[in-house]
């Protein structure tokens, strides 16, 4: 295997892929850790063959690379794994997304659900892209098989577990074009969670290539992103770029405390020929129930707000906004909840049983000179929420969340 220099790379350095503003600083390492929990991301190979010889590369080459990659046509098989630590959702992650069971209209085949089952365990999928204006996604189960289609002005999404449909026009979904195979928001490749990896580095992050590594029968560099500081909760991001193409092939996010990858994600198997047409054509199958989106809405609003939805909005008339702590991996945002309420208390009846068993779940009681509150804590994302109705959150340890709070003006 060829050397490969480790350039560490500066804030300089990659500024000239992304800029960085301090409140984007904060939400990377938070959007990597948290998203990639309810996202599509590509799991490792299941068998490498060795580490390609490649020529030498520099850090901040490979970053550039990273940056020019255009492939807009690509099919394979993938695999994503998720241990965030969090206790088993079941069916609450549902009942709370939208089209889910807590709402007044609901589709098992809306995507914003459906898609919340990748926030653990392993999966196996096939994806399809070509160009901004078809893609096609599907989550294949045990005898079953989810699938979501963008096919010019439409998105059609199918579970066939239940046999239902779930279509909408593109105007219909609130995203741009490309962006229908998933919630408005959430990386859908390892490009897309590189480049928000990459928005972090500056002089808080160490940018270097670790060598070289196949990956879905492709040679690939390895570029590895750390924290420069203590108390982040993510040890490291590597992301394998495929040698030829520039687009990352996996993405692994290691977690500070050790122990198995929080999310592990890459290409089984790649192909970057177009993809048949056949691939983004959709037909409900016969008997099938569909669901129209504008149907859904015309309903939901003929049935209008209900009172607790409109005391809830009202609450949002109230919101002061984020203020950031500190910077880099270690940036800790502070945010007031409407009202200045905190947590309903046990047994007020104010929270569905379900939920108050899983933030029981992941509470831990602290105190400290802002006062007490309650740390919730996953592998990766913390959140400190305060009795007094405030709320820290960040990719840090409890102790840098109470160090905030402590230090919050």
């Amino acid at each position: 295997m060829a050397s490969n220099d480790s350039a560490e790379t500066t804030g300089e350095a990659t500024g000239t892929v992304v800029g960085r503003r301090k409140a984007a600083r904060y939400m990377v390492p938070v959007a990597v850790a948290g998203v990639a929990a309810v996202t599509i991301g590509l799991v490792p190979a299941l068998a490498d063959s060795g580490d390609p010889d490649l020529p030498k590369i520099t850090a901040q080459e490979l970053v550039e690379k990273i940056a020019a990659s255009d492939e807009e046509q690509l099919s394979g098989t993938v695999k994503i794994s998720t241990d965030l630590g969090i206790p088993s959702l079941g069916g609450l992650a549902g009942s709370f997304a939208p089209g889910g069971q807590g709402s007044d209209s609901t589709s098992s085949a809306a995507p914003d659900a459906k898609l919340m089952e990748l926030a653990s365990g392993t999966h196996t999928l096939r994806v399809a892209a070509d160009g901004p204006d078809r893609q096609r996604l599907s989550i294949l189960g045990e005898g079953s098989e989810y699938s979501v289609v963008h096919n010019g002005d439409d998105v059609w999404a199918y579970d066939s577990e239940s046999n239902e449909v779930y279509h909408a026009r593109s105007e219909e979904t609130g995203g741009k074009a490309g962006k229908h195979t998933a919630p408005k928001g959430v990386p859908t490749t390892p490009k897309e969670l590189a480049e928000e990896a990459l928005a972090a580095a500056d002089d808080t992050t160490s940018v270097t290539v670790d060598g070289t590594a196949q990956v879905a029968g492709r040679d690939a560099y390895q570029l590895l992103i750390k924290p420069k500081q203590s108390g982040s909760t993510i040890g490291s991001v590597r992301v394998a770029v495929d040698a030829s193409t520039g687009v990352p092939l996996k993405f692994t996010l290691s977690p500070s405390s050790g122990g198995k990858a929080a999310i592990d994600a890459g290409f089984t198997k790649v192909d970057f020929a177009k993809p048949d047409a056949s691939s983004f054509s959709f037909t409900p199958p016969k008997g099938a129930e569909v669901t129209e989106a504008d149907e859904l809405k015309a309903e939901a609003g003929k049935k209008g707000a209900t009172d607790k939805a409109q005391q809830d909005l009202g609450a949002l008339e109230d919101f002061k906004g984020v203020n950031v702590i500190g910077e880099g991996w270690n940036a800790v945002a502070e945010i007031e909840l409407p009202g200045g309420a905190g947590l309903p208390a046990d047994g007020s009846g104010d929270m569905p049983a379900q939920a108050q068993q899983f933030l029981d779940a992941l509470g831990d009681k602290v105190t400290g000179d802002f006062g007490s509150g309650t740390v919730f804590r996953t592998r990766l994302v913390n959140a400190l929420m305060t009795d007094d109705g405030k709320v820290y959150v960040g990719a840090v340890t409890k102790d840098a969340l109470v160090k905030a709070a402590d230090t919050a003006e």
